[in-house]
């Protein structure tokens, strides 16, 4: 009956949360305590210099220590270097949720997070991520509020770039540090009323993704509509378009496309 109990509150909670679940960027909430996520994130990016189709493949998984702490453990293979899948490296994410204000269909979250990565990939671009391209360190924090079936959330970093091994040296003419917001709203269009957590959950979203270089005082802003399936309050299947908006520096493959397949098993342990 305790298990039972468990299930049917995580189940409520991610279904009510499901339009601040974003691609592109992590929410303030955080998963339900003891549960697992599998999480397999794919882009198609397109190289502006040659046309070709750069595919990442970056495998994730997710655990919720508690209600307040989360920690995300992603690995990093791409083709850009290779005709194959390389492996170029992985990173280590933890979230803390420090504070929440919880009101009838809606709430207010504040969570503060930090990211390492270690990458052995060449250093092509002044862009700094370390999702995938940079080592660095990420520092950051996050505000989310959920009215209704809308969400609006909001982050502001800064990000440490550091040496790509000792091969791929940081380039000295180049910003080693920025500092990076975010704006992302999220709408539940479907179901339009709740029965039972077995329903498809499909969310409307659009999100802003902007870097400021410190040191060159360049920078670009990259918009990214998506659209989000929640299947059976357990898996989630993501498709979202990145279009660069604005750019002063150096970028690889800025547009392309994103696909994030994910499941979630509650109270696994």
């Amino acid at each position: 009956m305790r298990f039972i109990l468990i299930t049917f509150i995580c189940l409520k909670t991610l279904v009510s949360n499901a339009q601040e679940l974003f691609v592109a960027t992590e929410p303030a909430s955080n998963m339900p305590a003891n549960s697992l996520g599998i999480r397999l994130m794919n882009t198609f990016m397109k190289n502006s210099s040659t046309g070709k189709i750069n595919y990442h493949f970056m495998p994730e998984l997710m655990y919720g220590i508690s209600t307040k702490w989360m920690v995300h453990v992603q690995g990093f293979n791409s083709t850009r270097s290779n005709k194959s899948l390389f492996l170029e490296g992985g990173s280590l994410y933890t979230k803390y949720r420090f504070y929440s204000a919880d009101d009838l269909h809606k709430h207010f979250r504040l969570a503060t997070y930090g990211r390492y990565s270690f990458n052995r990939a060449d250093i092509h671009q002044e862009e700094i991520e370390i999702v995938g391209h940079n080592s660095g360190i990420e520092i950051g924090m996050i505000a989310t509020q959920l009215i209704h079936k809308t969400a609006i959330s909001g982050s502001l970093s800064f990000e440490q770039a550091l040496n790509n091994t000792s091969k791929y040296i940081y380039p000295i003419t180049q910003s080693n540090n920025a500092t990076n917001f975010t704006l992302s709203a999220g709408q539940l269009i479907l179901p339009k009323k709740y029965k039972n957590y077995r329903q498809t959950n499909v969310n409307l979203m659009v999100e802003l993704i902007a870097q400021y270089l410190n040191k060159e005082h360049k920078g670009f802003i990259d918009l990214v509509p998506s659209l989000q399936f929640i299947i059976h309050s357990k898996a989630r299947i993501d498709i979202a378009y990145k279009r660069e908006l604005y750019s002063h520096c150096v970028r690889t493959a800025p547009n392309g496309i994103w696909l994030k397949l994910e499941y979630n098993i509650f109270n696994a342990f």
